[in-house]
C-alpha cells in the first residue's frame, strides 16, 4: 500500500513536462496548461464597439438630413421658418440621457453577461419596446426619407406625363443616314424583327441587303440580287421569326427567300382559262402586295388582279366554225357581252411555305351587287384572325381568316371609286385600321364599329400605288408620306396624332445627311434644314414611297422616289440599328497590284516549259515579210484557156461550156405533159421516129381503149371483190 501511494504522489505533483517522455512521444509541448478565454469580456467589448459605431452613424445621418432639409427649405418659395434651436437642445438632452442609460445598461450587463443578447438587437415590434429605446442600437444604414422618395417619384411622373402629353418628343428624327439603293424608286422596305438587317427593293429589279452591325460609315450593302428577274419589286417583308423574306413582284408568282437571298419556295401559277378562280391553284395575273401571318410560322398572303382592260379576248366568226359570243350565222355586230374574258383573277390567297403547289384558301372580293372587284392591298390583323383588303372600287372588306365566303365587315365607299388604295394597317391594339387612299386621303376606322371613319385627313398627294402608312410603337401617332412631281419640291413624312388626328409634325425628305456634330461628314438638324432650302430647286424626285417605324429600334426607315433609303434615329431614344454603323470609320480601299500577266515561276523549271513573253505584232509582221511563202503575191485569174495546171474561166473547156449553157437554159420543165405536147404538132406534120416504121402495116394509128376502174370492178368475180 505504501508502494502504491508513493507511486501516485509523484505522478500527481509533476506539473512540468517529462523530458524523456517528450523525446519518446515526439513532441516537446506535452504537459502544458491550455490557454483559457474570457468569452463574456469579449462579447461585452464587441457590444460596446457596435454601439459606438452605430451612434456615430446615426449622428452623421442626422446631420445629412438636416442639411438636405435646409436646402429644400431654401428652394421652396413659401416662407417657412427653420426649426428653433430649442429642438436641438432637446435633441442633445435626449442624446445625453440615452448615453447615460446606455452606460448604466453596460454596467448592468457586465454583472449579468450571460443574460445579455449578442449581436444586433431585434426589431422593436418583436421585442415590444418603444422605438426610441432601441434607436441607438440600430446597426446599418437607415432607409431614405419618405418625403424624398415621394418627390423623386413625382418628378419622374411629371416627366413621363410631359412626354405622354407631347408624343412629338418621342419622334426619333434628330439624326439620319442615307443608304443608296440605286437610281430608281425604292418601292419596298423590310426590317427583321430584331432590327439587325434591312432589305430594300425597287423598280430596278434589285433586292439589296444591309447589315447595320457589319456596315461602316460608307453605308454599302453586303449583297445584291434579282430574285424575280425583270419584274419590279412590289413588297418585301420578313417573317415573324426573321429567317425568311416574302418577295412580291410584278409577276403572278410570289417567292420566299432566306436571310442570305437563296430561294426557299415559289408559288405556282394558276390556269388562266378557268372561269372560277377558286378552282385554280394560284394567281394568274400581276401581284400587288403580300403579308406574313403575325402568329403562324410559314403562312403568308398575296393579292392579285388581272387589269382594268379585258385581255386575251377571242371572238371568232361562225362561218369559220369557231366559237362566237352570240349564236347564228352571217354577220352580226360585236357587243360587250360578245367578249369572253380570260385570266380574270382578282383574288386574295393564303399560302403555306411547306405547300407551294396550291394555295391554302381563296378570298374573292366582290361589290354589293356581286361583281368581281380588284384588290389593291391586303394585310393581317395583329392577332392574325382577320384579313383586310382594300379594293379598286373604293371599298374596304374584312374577312374572318377561317370563313372565306362572305366578308365580316364591308364598307363600300371608304375611298373614291377607281383609285388604288395603297395601304391598310392595323394598330398595335388591334381596334383601329388606317387606310391610305389613292384619293390623297388618310382615314382611321374603328373595327368594332365599321360604319363610318373616325377621322379623315386630305391634301396628302400620292403618285405611287404602294405609298405606306403605319402607327408609332406607342400607338399615339399615325405616319404617312406624300409625293411630289419632278421638279416641284420635296416630299414629306407627315405625323398625325391618333386621338385628335391633327397634323402635329412633318419631316422634309432631302438629300442632306443629318447626324451628330462629331460624326464625319454629318450635319445637325438645323444645318440640314438650311441645306434642304438650297436643294429644293436642284432635286425634284424626293417623294416618300415607303415608311416603316420599328418598335424595338425606335427608328424610322423611309424609301424615296430617287433611289435612296433613309434611316432616322435619335442617339438617346433609339437602340442599335443605325447607331452601330455611324460610329465606325470608313475602311480604306486596298490598292491591289495590277499585273499584265501572271507568271508561275518554279525553281526547277526547264526552258522548254517556260511561257513565252508577249511580243509586239510589229516584229512578227517584219518576220512574215521576210518569209517567201507568206509574202508571195497572189497570181491574177487566168483569162482564156487554162495554163500551167490552172483551170481557166468558164467557156475555155467543154465542161465549163456545158455548165454555162445549162445555167443559161431557163426553160420551165415543171409540167412534163405541156413540155411533150409542145412538140405534138411538129411530130404530126413531120414524123421522124415512130410513124415511118408503121406507115405500111398500120397507116392509120390505132390506140388501145382503157376501161375505167369502175367497169373493171364490175367485171371482176365475186371472190376478187373487196369486202367492206
Amino acid at each position: 500500500m505504501e508502494h502504491s501511494g508513493s507511486s501516485e504522489v509523484p505522478g500527481a505533483d509533476t506539473a512540468g513536462p517529462d523530458p524523456q517522455l517528450a523525446v519518446t512521444m515526439g513532441f516537446t509541448g506535452f504537459g502544458k496548461k491550455a490557454r483559457t478565454f474570457d468569452l463574456e469580456a469579449m462579447f461585452e467589448q464587441t457590444r460596446r464597439t457596435a454601439v459606438e459605431r452605430s451612434r456615430k452613424t446615426l449622428e452623421a445621418r442626422e446631420k445629412e438630413e438636416e442639411m438636405n432639409r435646409e436646402k429644400e427649405l431654401r428652394k421652396q418659395i413659401e416662407d417657412i421658418e427653420p426649426v428653433p434651436s430649442s429642438s436641438s437642445a432637446v435633441r442633445d438632452r435626449s442624446k445625453s440621457s440615452s448615453r447615460d442609460t446606455s452606460s448604466s445598461d453596460s454596467d448592468d450587463s457586465s454583472d449579468s453577461s450571460d443574460d445579455e443578447l449578442i449581436g444586433p438587437p431585434l426589431p422593436p415590434k418583436m421585442v415590444g419596446e418603444p422605438v426610441n429605446s432601441v434607436d441607438e442600437d440600430i446597426l446599418g444604414p437607415l432607409p431614405p426619407p419618405l418625403c424624398e422618395e415621394g418627390e423623386d417619384d413625382d418628378d419622374d411622373e411629371l416627366e413621363d406625363e410631359g412626354e405622354e402629353d407631347n408624343p412629338v418628343q418621342r419622334i426619333p428624327d434628330s439624326h439620319e443616314i442615307t443608304l443608296k439603293h440605286g437610281t430608281k424608286t425604292v418601292s419596298a422596305l423590310g426590317l427583321d424583327p430584331s432590327g439587325a438587317r434591312l432589305v430594300t427593293g425597287g423598280y430596278d429589279y434589285d433586292v439589296k441587303f444591309w447589315d447595320f452591325a457589319g456596315m461602316d460609315a460608307s453605308f454599302k450593302a453586303f449583297r445584291s440580287l434579282q430574285p424575280c428577274e425583270c419584274h419590279q419589286i412590289k413588297s418585301l417583308q420578313y417573317s415573324n421569326t426573321g429567317d425568311m423574306i416574302l418577295v412580291v413582284s410584278g409577276s403572278s408568282q410570289a417567292k420566299v427567300i432566306d436571310r442570305d437571298g437563296f430561294e426557299v419556295m415559289e408559288c405556282i401559277k394558276g390556269d388562266q382559262y378557268i372561269v372560277d378562280m377558286a378552282n385554280t391553284k394560284g394567281h394568274t395575273a400581276m401581284l400587288h402586295t403580300g403579308s406574313w401571318h403575325p402568329k403562324i410560322k410559314g403562312e403568308f398572303m398575296t393579292c392579285s388582279n388581272d387589269a382594268d382592260q379585258k385581255d386575251k379576248i377571242e371572238v371568232f366568226n361562225s362561218i369559220l366554225g369557231h366559237m362566237i359570243g352570240k349564236g347564228g350565222g352571217g354577220s352580226h355586230s360585236v357587243k360587250e357581252e360578245d367578249f369572253s374574258v380570260v385570266s380574270s383573277d382578282r383574288t386574295v390567297r393564303l399560302w403555306e411555305v411547306e405547300n407551294p403547289k396550291k394555295q391554302k384558301s381563296v378570298f374573292k372580293p366582290r361589290t354589293m351587287q356581286g361583281k368581281k372587284v380588284i384588290p389593291t392591298t391586303c394585310t393581317y390583323s395583329r392577332d392574325g384572325n382577320l384579313v383586310a383588303a382594300a379594293c379598286q372600287d373604293g371599298s374596304i372588306q374584312i374577312w374572318d381568316r377561317k370563313l372565306t365566303v362572305h366578308p365580316k365587315f364591308h364598307y363600300k365607299q371608304a375611298h373614291d371609286r377607281g383609285t388604288d388604295t395603297s395601304c391598310v394597317a392595323f394598330s398595335y391594339d388591334g381596334n383601329v385600321l388606317a387606310s391610305r387612299g389613292g384619293d390623297d386621303t388618310l382615314k382611321l376606322w374603328d373595327v368594332r364599329q365599321f360604319n363610318k371613319p373616325l377621322f379623315s385627313a386630305s391634301d396628302l398627294p400620292t403618285l405611287f400605288p404602294m405609298t405606306d402608312c403605319c402607327f408609332s410603337p406607342d400607338d399615339k401617332l399615325v405616319v404617312t408620306g406624300t409625293s411630289v412631281q419632278r421638279g416641284c419640291g420635296s416630299g414629306k413624312l407627315v405625323f398625325f396624332e391618333r386621338r385628335t388626328f391633327q397634323r402635329v409634325y412633318e419631316i422634309h425628305i432631302t438629300d442632306a445627311h443629318r447626324s451628330s456634330v462629331k460624326g464625319p461628314g454629318m450635319l445637325t438638324k438645323e444645318a440640314s434644314l438650311k441645306e434642304s432650302r438650297k436643294e429644293f430647286g436642284l432635286f425634284g424626285q424626293k417623294s416618300v414611297v415607303r415608311c416603316l417605324w420599328h418598335p424595338k429600334l425606335n427608328q424610322i426607315m423611309v424609301g424615296t422616289g430617287n433611289g435612296l433609303a433613309k434611316v432616322y434615329y435619335d442617339p438617346n431614344k433609339s437602340q442599335r440599328g443605325a447607331k452601330l454603323c455611324v460610329v465606325k470609320t470608313q475602311r480604306k480601299a486596298k490598292q491591289a497590284e495590277t499585273l499584265t500577266q501572271d507568271y508561275i515561276i518554279t525553281p526547277h523549271a526547264l526552258p522548254m516549259f517556260r511561257e513565252p513573253r508577249q511580243r509586239s505584232t510589229r516584229k512578227q509582221l517584219e518576220k512574215d515579210r521576210l518569209d517567201p511563202l507568206k509574202s508571195h503575191k497572189p497570181e491574177p485569174p487566168v483569162a482564156g484557156p487554162g495554163r500551167g495546171g490552172r483551170v481557166g474561166t468558164h467557156g475555155g473547156t467543154l465542161s465549163s461550156y456545158i455548165v454555162k449553157n445549162i445555167a443559161l437554159d431557163k426553160t420551165d420543165d415543171s409540167n412534163p405533159r405541156e413540155a411533150i405536147l409542145r412538140h405534138a404538132k411538129a411530130a404530126e406534120d413531120n414524123p421522124y421516129w415512130v410513124s415511118p416504121a408503121y406507115s405500111k402495116t398500120q397507116p392509120k394509128t390505132m390506140f388501145a381503149q382503157v376501161e375505167s376502174d369502175d367497169e373493171e370492178s364490175k367485171n371482176e368475180p365475186e371472190w376478187k371483190k373487196r369486202k367492206i
